[in-house]
């Protein structure tokens, strides 16, 4: 068995989005973070954390990101900035020495994007644990799986509101044990 970091922290991002190319790809930015920390020997949630982030490149939420996200222009207005976002995230994570994972890369290369005009210092190190590549190759899969796909495929039903950065997070956070655990260990013992 592999060794574990003394927590993960398993972390979903939503972002602005649209439906009609009334703005590029690469003008998405956070409007959730929605963290679970794991206790890295239990793979057990120990602790949680959720922000709404105000945007402001497009300030105004598309209809197509408010029916898809259930988030609320009202929610968005009255939240922080992402630098001060990223500050409750970093006290968050403060001194807990959590690997930062996510289902596929995504996550990761959109706080990278936000960070650069915000001139913010991301609150973990450049590791990351892509779960979604992990999960598939645990469990012989020949493709990733999206996260709903994965959580049936293990027996266990999605919880929550999909596309809800909490609620996503905490639905990976489930799978954890199929991933750097010893659950399911026999489906795919040589994949690693």
């Amino acid at each position: 068995m592999e060794s574990r970091p003394k927590h993960y922290v398993v972390i979903d991002l939503e972002a602005t989005c649209c439906n009609d190319q009334s703005f590029p790809r690469d003008h998405m930015e956070i409007i959730e973070i929605g963290a679970v920390l794991v206790d890295g020997e239990t793979l057990s949630p120990v602790a949680e954390h959720q922000s709404f982030v105000r945007p402001f490149r497009h300030p105004r939420l598309t209809p197509f990101c408010m029916q898809l996200t259930t988030i609320t222009q009202a929610q968005v207005d009255a939240a922080p900035r992402f630098a001060q976002a990223i500050s409750a995230l970093r006290t968050f994570l403060d001194g807990k020495g959590a690997l930062f994972c996510s289902w596929g890369d995504y996550d990761r290369n959109q706080f990278t994007r936000d960070a650069r005009p915000h001139n913010v210092k991301l609150p973990f190190s450049a590791l990351h644990l892509n779960l979604k590549r992990r999960f598939a190759e645990r469990q012989g899969e020949p493709r990733e799986l999206g996260t709903y796909q994965a959580l049936r495929k293990v027996g266990l039903s999605p919880s929550g509101t999909h596309h809800r950065a909490i609620d996503d997070a905490r639905n990976i956070a489930r799978l954890l044990p199929w991933i750097v655990g010893d659950a399911g260990a026999g489906a795919s013992r040589h994949a690693r």
